[in-house]
């Protein structure tokens, strides 16, 4: 993890641990986090499409959520767009699909060290007051609103856009309108990034969505990634049995 961004993560993560451990113990979010692990593991088995947060059903399942997955996915984002060179030009604002927790946007907007306008967009009511927090939390300009994702106005002329572990939750039609949205942003002078596992059984459609965007001049990425994690995801982590020292991932970048 990239030392510049250290101080935003903790001071982030602090207080939400301070905010989710006021009701709950660490071994309630543990118990939670395993339970929330297993649904995914499950999914990857099964190969089907299930709503991530669909599975976000309890207090602990979300505080789970919020202290574990959401900082992997800030660090995610904030080491493929370094690596992607992804931080310049400066973005004037970043549209950040399927947003969760808000991590993606918020970490692409640090990276890039813009002042850029955020607009986060979730179906789950929990996600828009949580990234609404976050955004508040680390400084960042924006609002966050509750919608579907694959009925967007047009995009701006070089408006970003991220969807981070997103369209893997959307049925093959919705996704394949969001995919169009994310390659009109690069055609009127934007960038579009797209985060997902890399297992394929989450991903059946990764290749045709790659071959898709490589032909327009994008890029298709698979990273494994050794990481020091902040101490609370490595709390729970170990505590969980899950691998937190490794980021694996795979992304699109237009």
């Amino acid at each position: 993890m990239r030392n510049d961004y250290r101080t935003n993560l903790h001071a982030w993560l602090t207080a939400a641990e301070r905010r989710y451990t006021a009701d709950l113990r660490v071994q309630e979010i543990t118990r939670a986090l395993r339970a929330l692990s297993a649904a995914y593991v499950e999914r990857r088995q099964r190969g089907g499409r299930q709503q991530v947060h669909g599975a976000l059903d309890t207090v602990g399942k979300r505080a789970a959520f919020a202290l574990y997955y959401a900082p992997l996915h800030f660090i995610a984002v904030t080491e493929a767009v370094h690596a992607l060179q992804a931080t310049t030009p400066a973005p004037e604002s970043i549209v950040d699909l399927g947003c969760g927790t808000g991590a993606g946007g918020a970490a692409w907007a640090i990276a890039t060290g813009s002042t850029a306008t955020i607009t986060g967009i979730d179906r789950h009511p929990w996600a828009v007051v949580e990234a609404r927090w976050t955004l508040a939390q680390l400084g960042l300009k924006g609002h966050v609103k509750q919608g579907d994702i694959d009925r967007l106005r047009g995009s701006r002329p070089h408006e970003f856009a991220i969807a981070a572990y997103t369209l893997n939750e959307l049925s093959d039609e919705a996704r394949k309108r969001v995919e169009e949205q994310l390659c009109e942003r690069a055609r009127r002078g934007g960038r579009a990034l797209i985060l997902e596992p890399l297992a394929r059984g989450v991903v059946p459609w990764w290749s045709e969505t790659a071959e898709r965007v490589t032909a327009l001049g994008g890029r298709a990425d698979e990273w494994k990634l050794a990481i020091d994690v902040p101490p609370i995801v490595q709390l729970l982590g170990k505590a969980a049995g899950l691998n937190y020292r490794e980021l694996r991932f795979r992304t699109l970048f237009l």
